[in-house]
């Protein structure tokens, strides 16, 4: 997809190459992963400021997965790519709970982080605490998670005190206000940003240009 609007758009907007991926028509037998599709000198013949790269702390296979993309961000760092990483908690460790459980996003966080993304992507969690032994310490120790906020806040926390740059997935399609309500929650959090791509794309153009300059306007403290 990068490469149909390479020539027309390097430079003009930063880009990121997705380097791994799924699909859909696997079965749910199959161990959570996803196939390196692109490479870092693909990255650069594209003129793209990053890598991108899925991992998916719970999977059986996600030793495989830290591997690979180790080994790729070192390539990147020397070559002057940044790395971006989507770190969902998705496998055979975990129950559906478990995959936004603040714990686990918290966890999810911090291995990517400790992998050596530049940007993290991970989706807004629950006050649902997946791990016994967490659990303990999140309430021996008082940490809130009690709004959407806090919880973002304890995600920043968890990687590096806020050294990273850390986004959020906005998931389905759903009303605007909602979409907003999350967007103050990231920022209110010290989150950087919100990912609401099915949250444009499935709207008409001009509802969603409005709903980008809203966007904007909230994380710039307007709204």
């Amino acid at each position: 997809m990068i490469e149909a609007g390479a020539d027309t758009f390097a430079g003009q907007i930063p880009t990121i190459l997705k380097c791994n991926s799924a699909n859909s028509l696997m079965s749910g037998t199959a161990g959570k992963n996803q196939a390196v599709t692109a490479s870092v000198d693909d990255a650069l013949r594209l003129g793209c400021s990053a890598i991108g790269f899925t991992i998916y702390p719970a999977s059986d296979c996600a030793i495989d997965m830290f591997e690979e993309i180790v080994e790729m961000r070192k390539e990147a760092a020397a070559k002057g790519v940044a790395t971006v990483i989507w770190s969902y908690p998705r496998g055979e460790a975990l129950d559906k709970d478990g995959e936004t459980a603040i714990d686990i996003a918290a966890y999810a966080a911090q291995i990517a982080a400790l992998i050596g993304a530049h940007v993290i992507k991970i989706k807004l969690s629950t006050d649902h605490l997946s791990l016994p032994e967490a659990k303990k310490v999140y309430e021996a120790e008082g940490i809130d998670v009690s709004t959407q906020a806090a919880r973002v806040k304890h995600c920043v926390q968890s990687a590096f005190a806020g050294r990273r740059i850390m986004v959020f997935s906005g998931g389905a399609k759903k009303g605007a206000d909602s979409v907003y309500d999350d967007a103050r929650a990231i920022r209110d959090g010290g989150g950087n940003g919100s990912i609401i791509g099915r949250n444009s794309f499935q709207r008409p153009r001009e509802e969603a240009l409005e709903m980008l300059g809203k966007l904007q306007d909230i994380y710039l403290g307007k709204g």
